[in-house]
């Protein structure tokens, strides 16, 4: 055997290495490409009932949101209502009460005088005892001093 057999049979041998190794390859790709296709098409038929679900789910919300909408429209027409008559019954009666109230306070206060022109006496209970106003005055000024 000649030098230039030796390399064409170690050609061939190489080349028929490389040639198994690319028809590994490519039956694993195969392998890969069928089992892509398979997880696919299952997604496919999963995903479809999932999204009429969902958008059966998102028309049930848009329904309830309206609902509620009304619901809410209906809470402010109550609330401005009931302010418009609190105002009302506020104004109806709020001015009348604090008159009547003030002649009350006055009538108190006339029928509580005895003698007009007499200053009203004031005594201050402190600890079960009564003092002079002077003196409680007094008292106050005492724990001030420094």
């Amino acid at each position: 055997m000649s030098g230039g057999e030796v390399a064409g049979i170690l050609v061939a041998v190489f080349w028929a290495i490389l040639v198994s190794f690319l028809a590994v390859v490519l039956v694993r790709l195969a392998q890969v490409l069928r089992a892509t296709t398979k997880l696919v098409a299952d997604v496919s038929e999963q995903a479809v009932p999932l999204l009429g679900e969902a958008s059966a789910t998102v028309r049930s919300a848009q329904t309830q949101l309206n609902r509620v909408d009304a619901i809410a429209s209906d809470v402010q027409e109550v609330t401005s209502n009931a302010s418009a008559l609190s105002s009302t019954v506020a104004s109806t009666f709020g001015g009348p009460l604090v008159k009547v109230a003030s002649f009350g306070y006055a009538v108190r206060r006339a029928m509580g005088r005895k003698d007009p022109q007499a200053p009203e006496s004031r005594r201050t209970v402190i600890v079960g005892r009564t003092l002079p106003s002077a003196r409680r005055a007094g008292r106050r000024n005492r724990g001030g001093k420094a």
